[in-house]
């Protein structure tokens, strides 16, 4: 069992920057390919980045490549979304996931997660 906590979520502005942060307890960190995913009122929950276990390979979704980065701390049991360049389309509740792998691969499908937190509100006005 992994147990997720998404922080950093808030009011930006458009063109400013935002910070999420996501710690995780319960199994080994490493084990896990990780991943962003938000949810706009009344849209289906979608990707937005992911990272496998080592941090050596990302991927984004278009709609954010350029603007933001995820990064992970496996000693600290972190991941962490840095969103520069904000839209307002980018208002959403993110959601950081789990999904436990011994490979080296990582995952963009949000149905191959085992584990979500419960959510941080992202708000950005224009």
């Amino acid at each position: 069992q992994v147990q997720l906590l998404e922080s950093g979520g808030g009011l930006g502005q458009a063109g400013g920057s935002l910070s999420l942060s996501c710690a995780a307890s319960g199994r080994p960190f490493s084990n896990y390919a990780m991943g962003w995913f938000r949810q706009a009122p009344g849209k289906e929950r979608e990707f937005v980045a992911t990272i496998n276990w080592s941090g050596s390979d990302t991927y984004y979704a278009d709609f954010v490549k350029g603007r933001f980065t995820i990064s992970r701390d496996n000693a600290g049991n972190t991941v962490a979304l840095q969103m520069n360049r904000l839209k307002p389309e980018d208002t959403a509740v993110y959601y950081c996931a789990a999904k436990r792998t011994y490979s080296g691969a990582y995952y963009y499908n949000k149905y191959e997660y085992d584990y979500w937190g419960q959510g941080t509100q992202v708000t950005v006005s224009s």
